[in-house]
């Protein structure tokens, strides 16, 4: 009894459940009982076209025949082991070298020479239906761009799809993504929006956490002007539009900043009472933000942190001013962080991290007891 293995491709949007993994898998081991061979083993690629040749499992089961383990190799039909006649024959020469052969569980290929005609045309026919599929999909997606319809994807920040598979305004969110333009626009950097949206628990597009990382993709988007954007070509009024160009065009002007400053990363200015500092008149948290004046001179304050069009009339307070106050009242001359207060926060800290050990070695010997 010879040794086989069984190759099944599973790809995606496939609608012929027939042809699953389990069902090719089974069509395959009824061909191997039938032929009295016996299956070593199972090589199966998912979610993968056959056009595509990063999968794993095939490359695998390439390297692995160099062993000489098996003679054969199981496909429910030619096309789950190749679509294109040129990657079929790269495999298939690699094969042979180690002595394998490709089988068809549902196709009756012979081993003569009119066997060798049918495989080839075969799997001409299969690289012709992929090629028209593939026609019929670019097609299909060009047709609904053209009509300014959502064909799949992600769905930008402040819209929704209604229907009729047409963008519209998504009224929860939509405000949030003015609110973020015009925070950008008055002067808080990505770090600061990010820290604001996940404050008030508002999460992303995908239901995530703000980073800084966040929001490069929204304020470059010029599908909130409104414009229907396939394939680099833009249709005005193909979307709702949500941000106003005189504020997008401000946007732009904040991110060819950063894009000019390639160290701004390492060199942005320590706010060192940013979330610290508490408004006296709203009681939010104030950050620092930084602003330039005509002469080019840049300027740092700490601004209150609270709704930005909340009625809140506290002033900016200039960043070194306020933190040099702080500063000389914890270490000036008549400050709080005296000697005998270092080491009474020293002998604290010391103790409350000893209970800490103590207490997780506890933990430890009596999941130890437990056990036993």
């Amino acid at each position: 009894m010879k040794n086989v293995v069984i190759y099944a491709r599973y790809s995606p949007g496939s609608k012929q459940n027939y042809q699953s993994i389990e069902g090719q898998l089974k069509e395959c081991y009824a061909f191997a009982e039938r032929s009295d061979l016996r299956v070593v083993r199972e090589y199966v690629d998912e979610h993968l076209t056959g056009t595509n040749d990063k999968r794993t499992q095939i490359l695998q089961m390439i390297e692995d025949s160099k062993r000489k383990g098996f003679q054969y190799i199981i496909v429910y039909q030619l096309d789950r082991f190749a679509r294109n006649r040129y990657d079929s024959a790269t495999y298939k020469a690699k094969l042979k070298k180690s002595g394998v052969r490709v089988l068809s569980a549902k196709e009756n290929i012979t081993d003569d020479a009119s066997g060798i005609l049918i495989e080839g045309v075969l799997e001409s026919m299969a690289e012709y239906y992929s090629a028209e599929l593939s026609q019929k999909v670019k097609r299909g997606i060009a047709i609904t761009a053209s009509k300014c319809k959502f064909f799949g994807g992600g769905i930008p920040l402040g819209y929704k799809v209604d229907e009729e598979k047409r963008f519209i305004i998504n009224e929860e969110t939509a405000p949030i993504v003015k609110q973020m333009f015009e925070m950008l626009a008055n002067g808080y950097n990505y770090a600061e929006i990010a820290r604001y949206m996940n404050e008030r628990g508002i999460p992303t597009s995908r239901g995530g956490k703000w980073n800084k990382n966040s929001f490069h993709s929204i304020f470059a988007n010029r599908r909130y002007l409104g414009k229907y954007i396939f394939q680099g070509n833009e249709i005005d009024g193909g979307m709702p539009r949500i941000i106003d160009d005189e504020l997008f065009d401000e946007v732009q002007r904040v991110l060819k900043k950063y894009a000019q400053a390639p160290s701004r990363g390492k060199a942005l200015e320590e706010y060192l009472l940013s979330e610290k500092l508490i408004c006296g008149k709203c009681g939010n948290k104030m950050t620092g933000i930084s602003g330039t004046s005509k002469n080019m001179t840049v300027h740092h304050y700490y601004k209150c942190n609270g709704n930005p069009k909340a009625n809140c009339d506290k002033r900016s307070v200039r960043k070194q001013f306020i933190e040099d106050e702080v500063i000389n009242a914890i270490v000036g001359a008549n400050g709080v962080l005296t000697d005998e207060f270092i080491d009474m926060v020293a002998a604290e800290t010391y103790l409350l991290i000893q209970a800490e050990r103590n207490d997780s070695e506890i933990k430890r010997i009596e999941g130890v007891i437990a056990d036993n």
